[in-house]
């Protein structure tokens, strides 16, 4: 069974969702060994296809951001089927960046992938 979400779970108040630039999703497979939180950076590992926490000191694909993680997703214990977010505005401080990346350092390739990072405006 593939992960999903519904339009209702994507509309989740929570800060992370910063725009009105269509938020599209895909499908990707969590390494094992983490437990990261929705909002997560993350780069693919060439080799695997498999999505991790971007790392800028990485070398293996990974330390190239490519999308957001959209929903907390433990793979702890092996690979996870989740879902990440490819396009949209998102909110800087509800982003959580692997060691070496920055909403600043990240906002040019992030560009590139139609995933635009702000600056949030406190209401």
């Amino acid at each position: 069974m593939s992960a999903s979400f519904t339009q209702e779970e994507v509309n989740i108040n929570d800060g992370l969702h910063a725009g009105d630039f269509p938020i599209r999703s895909k499908p990707v497979t969590l390494i094992s060994g983490q437990n990261l939180k929705r909002g997560a950076v993350l780069g693919i590992i060439t080799a695997s296809d498999k999505a991790t926490l971007s790392l800028s000191a990485s070398s293996d694909g990974s330390e190239d951001v490519n999308c957001i993680l959209a929903e907390d997703t433990d793979a702890s214990s092996g690979d996870v089927e989740t879902i990440a977010y490819i396009t949209g505005d998102f909110n800087s401080n509800k982003l959580t960046f692997g060691t070496g990346h920055t909403a600043a350092s990240t906002r040019d390739a992030f560009r590139d992938l139609s995933i635009f990072i702000v600056e949030a405006v406190p209401a």
